[in-house]
């Protein structure tokens, strides 16, 4: 027993004596590390054109050489060694977001949006942007010169199978959809990557982020900043309120996982806080201009916003199909607030096909805001998908669509159809299917309008009673010596070689390094050390779920006040506070026309036409369009050397779909009519109805009915 004990108590004098050693070790080499950071931190900054993007480029175009100077420019991306593109495909364009952070997170990596269209052929071109923003630069100037940059792509790709793809990231995401709803026929499928777009949307208890307009005041404190800027807000601002949001990860989480793994984690971490410190300016008019119509007022997803030019901003007007990839792990753009849009433009699934629009979601389980965007597993999935599917996006009928991937296995069934990983399926949805998960009632719409105008009101009180005093005390001088102020930058900038007294840090863990002694992992000093952490991230994560507990009932409680309400000029009746954009007339005549035209055409078109029909009738019941259905398609093409386009093929098939669903049973009936005095074909043609229609497996029953009756219907004797 006594010699038990010794015995124990050497041990643990031995862990003792390890962990010690370790743990200063780590520590030099932790801080090395945040040294490195800021030396990091003041060479990006003072590059003209600071970026993460990890692709060779070419300049294509310089946004401050367009009549409307922006910061903005556009290159074409340099496939690395054994990629080979082809430009007989679609190009993308990706476009980062500006929102604090610095360009290039698109392609920070091989596997990632840029790097998986790359891969799947396409020629890639980047959108990014410098620091600081040109005098007078506003959202409208950009927005035009994405059009101007895009345009040069379509023009560099005019024999290309179809117009250019473009992912917008972010907050990038509904400034593309301006511009597609400014230029409806500019893109292709347009990729919206947690992107915002219905800001007051949302889910009790789960999505803080959205009261931080209601319990500020609204976008007061946005001019206040811009004006102690002299004109410009620091991103820096924005990134603080990211890092906000989860403080066991700021905090905590994020360092600690950096010490307890400074042997390996070191270039990782520094690769990232290249992007996430890498703080960008926006002009006042910029910022001021997305705080009141997006965060607060919310007016793109209601067909508010007329650009500068007097354009109206009707998202409903955009001819590209959408593609939105969303996670619900996501707490900056929730699920709701990416999708809610469609709830707030269309009333029902009849109105969505009416007004011609093709939209495609995915929802992550799990994957956080930033994952979205960097995460390999996502890029060798999601964005593969999109890459590789591109086109049958840009032919689906018209409607909603959920995305739907499914691991390729030794039981897929035609699985050399389906290129990559997964077999990729889009299946038809409703409305009713964003509904479910979860939104805004309608006295939260109530509480979020009467912020939107408190928010009007105290805007016009600041600039008139308060901001005259405040520009008129502000030089440039003052508002960078607060740029070098704000906590997140000092964190980058005196932890730096600029500080005499990091100096000694290189040398000592150059030291370390040589004489490097971990200490066991089951040092029993070290699991009380990472249990110590554990309990640290759990005390941050409850603090964090009762701060956001009290700013949802401190929004509620006070917002939902019926006297502000009516004082604010919202009236106390049952009606809904969110405005609904209306049926515009010119568009309902044209829908009439449309339909009118479609049913004299019905008994037009050749085999061909008939074909496509037939496959299209017989595939509905699915509810589905299979990615190893297209590939039968494409391989039927070349197999009989047609030379129909993409762009032809869309028009077609979607016509067709229209025709089936405005009055299905004459559309049939019209077939036979279409197959005569080509009987000797009628066997063949069939053939590919049914390869097509199978081409993902067996048939549900109602499908097998229909394949049974066209089969009939192109034995017959015209």
């Amino acid at each position: 027993m006594i010699v038990s004990q010794k015995f124990n108590l050497f041990s643990i004098s031995q862990d003792y004596v390890s962990y010690m050693m370790d743990a200063a070790q780590r520590s030099v080499l932790y801080w090395d590390v945040m040294r490195r950071r800021g030396n990091q931190y003041w060479e990006y900054m003072g590059k003209e054109a600071p970026h993460v993007l990890q692709f060779d480029y070419q300049l294509l175009m310089d946004g401050r050489t367009l009549p409307q100077s922006v910061n903005y420019g556009i290159v074409k991306i340099i496939p690395p060694s054994g990629i080979v593109v082809d430009d007989r495909k679609r190009p993308f364009v990706v476009i980062d977001p500006r929102a604090g952070h610095g360009p290039g997170i698109g392609g920070f990596k091989p596997q990632s949006e840029i790097g998986e269209a790359l891969r799947a052929g396409h020629p890639c071109y980047y959108i990014g942007f410098s620091p600081l923003p040109q005098p007078g630069q506003t959202i409208d100037a950009v927005i035009d010169a994405w059009e101007a940059f895009i345009q040069r792509v379509a023009e560099l790709h005019a024999d290309a199978d179809g117009k250019p793809a473009v992912i917008g990231n972010c907050q990038a995401g509904w400034a593309l959809m301006m511009l597609a709803a400014k230029v409806p026929d500019l893109c292709g499928p347009i990729i919206l990557v947690g992107s915002p777009l219905s800001y007051w949307a949302g889910v009790r208890g789960i999505n803080p982020m959205r009261y931080s307009g209601g319990l500020l005041g609204g976008s007061w404190l946005t001019a206040l900043t811009s004006d102690l800027g002299h004109g410009k807000f620091d991103g820096a601002w924005l990134v603080a309120n990211f890092e906000n949001l989860n403080p066991a990860n700021t905090l905590w989480t994020k360092q600690y996982n950096l010490y307890a793994n400074i042997d390996t984690e070191g270039s990782r971490y520094l690769d990232f806080e290249r992007w996430w410190g890498g703080h960008v300016i926006l002009n006042s008019e910029e910022i001021q201009y997305i705080v009141d119509n997006l965060f607060v007022g919310n007016k793109l997803s209601c067909g508010e916003m007329v650009s500068e030019d007097e354009v109206h901003l009707d998202l409903r007007k955009i001819r590209s199909p959408i593609v939105c990839f969303c996670s619900k792990g996501d707490n900056i753009t929730p699920p709701q607030q990416a999708l809610g849009w469609i709830l707030d433009l269309y009333r029902n699934d009849d109105d969505l096909i009416a007004s011609e629009q093709t939209i495609v979601y995915s929802v992550h389980a799990n994957v956080g805001h930033l994952g979205i965007f960097v995460a390999g597993n996502v890029a060798k999935k999601e964005h593969q998908e999109f890459a590789e599917n591109i086109d049958l996006i840009d032919c689906l009928p018209f409607g909603l669509y959920e995305a739907v991937f499914e691991k390729i296995s030794a039981n897929t069934y035609n699985a050399e159809l389906a290129e990559g990983g997964y077999v990729t399926r889009f299946e038809r949805r409703s409305l009713n299917d964003i509904r479910a998960m979860g939104g805004n009632s309608p006295e939260d719409e109530r509480c979020f309008a009467t912020v939107s105008r408190l928010s009007e009101v105290n805007n016009g009180l600041y600039r008139n009673m308060a901001q005259p005093f405040v520009r008129a005390m502000t030089t440039e001088t003052s508002a960078e010596t607060l740029r070098h102020l704000h906590p997140l930058r000092l964190s980058y900038e005196l932890i730096s070689d600029r500080n005499p007294l990091m100096h000694p840090l290189a040398r000592a863990a150059e030291q370390v390094v040589v004489n490097r002694q971990p200490a066991a992992a089951d040092n029993i000093f070290l699991q009380w050390e990472k249990g110590f952490s554990d309990w640290m991230q759990f005390g941050l994560e409850s603090f964090k779920e009762w701060r956001d507990m009290l700013s949802e009932q401190m929004f509620f409680m006070t917002y939902q006040q019926p006297l502000l309400q009516a004082l604010l000029g919202l009236q106390a009746v049952d009606g809904s506070s969110r405005k609904h954009p209306g049926q515009d007339s010119d568009r309902i005549a044209f829908v009439r026309k449309r339909m009118g035209e479609l049913k004299e055409r019905m008994d037009k078109g050749d085999p061909t036409v008939a074909t496509l029909r037939a496959m299209l009738y017989v595939s509905l019941p699915e509810n589905a369009a299979d990615k190893r259905c297209f590939a039968m398609l494409r391989r039927i093409r070349d197999e009989k050397g047609e030379k129909m386009s993409l762009s032809e093929f869309k028009e077609l098939v979607r016509e067709q779909f229209s025709m089936l669903r405005l009055d299905e049973k004459k559309a049939i009936s019209m077939i036979p009519e279409m197959l005569k005095n080509h009987e000797h074909e009628s066997a063949k043609l069939f053939d590919y109805v049914r390869k097509v229609a199978t081409a993902g497996g067996q048939l549900h029953e109602e499908g097998q009915k229909r394949l049974s009756q066209m089969e009939r219907v192109f034995a017959e004797k015209n």
